[in-house]
Formats: C-alpha cells, structure tokens, sequence
C-alpha cells in the first residue's frame, strides 16, 4: 500500500510507492530539538519511492554525529516536520510518522528498532522487541 501524508496545514504533502523497509525511533539531541519531543517516529523507504506531491519543502542542514549532512525538511507555512535524508543512507528517505494518512502514525502497532538509545529521555521507556541501538 502506498505511504501518503502532508503537514499540518496541508500545504505540502507527500507520497511513497513503498512499504516501510524499517520503522524506528530516534531519540538523539537533533531529533528531540527538531520535534521538541523525546524522540522521533519513523518509517524509513527507498529514496526512489518518495516524492513531493504539493508544496515546496524548506529545509536545514545539519551535521550529524557521523560527520555527514542530515537535511531535515519541514513546511514552510506551518513549521511541520516532515521528513529527513541523511547522507550515510543516501538512498533512503526517513519520513516522520506523525505526518502520514490513513492511520499509520502508529507505524502498524510495531518498531522495528530504536536509535541513540543513550540520548533516551528517562521517561519513556524501550519498546519490547524493538533493537535497541546506541547510535545509528
């Protein structure tokens, strides 16, 4: 099934051709300041799969803890995060669970691993059967 979704306006939106490779979660120091959240929501597919489908993104560069770029794109109306390209997965797009349709926020009631677990917040626990990675 197609991945869609858009922001919280509904200026900019999205599709993907793919079923998520990987859901996870992202509690690391940039994640948290881009969402003002604990951690990030996500499902990961095939850079080739996504595209724009209304709007123009904005985005920020941001160099990530390996040393490469981390682009994060948001609405440039209402703020809202909707998706990242990392350049040590050039051919994924990480898309912010928050922002999809049709119910798959709650990432089909599964995560398949949790990065930067040492940057997790004390308050919210590890998700059982989830891999629990230190970084990414």
């Amino acid at each position: 099934m197609p991945l869609t979704g858009s922001c919280m306006c509904g200026s900019t939106g999205y599709a993907a051709d793919s079923e998520p490779l990987v859901t996870a979660l992202c509690h690391c120091a940039d994640c948290q300041k881009w969402t003002g959240g604990p951690c990030t929501s996500n499902v990961v597919v095939p850079r080739d799969s996504f595209s724009i489908t209304k709007g123009s993104p904005k985005h920020c560069d941001v160099t990530g803890k390996s040393g490469k770029n981390n682009r994060h794109f948001f609405c440039p109306e209402c703020g809202s995060s909707l998706y990242t390209e990392v350049e040590i997965m050039a051919d994924k797009t990480i898309i912010k669970a928050g922002t999809l349709d049709n119910g798959e926020t709650g990432l089909r009631g599964h995560v398949d691993v949790e990065f930067y677990v040492k940057d997790r917040v004390g308050f919210v626990p590890a998700i059982e059967g989830a891999k629990q990675e230190a970084t990414m």
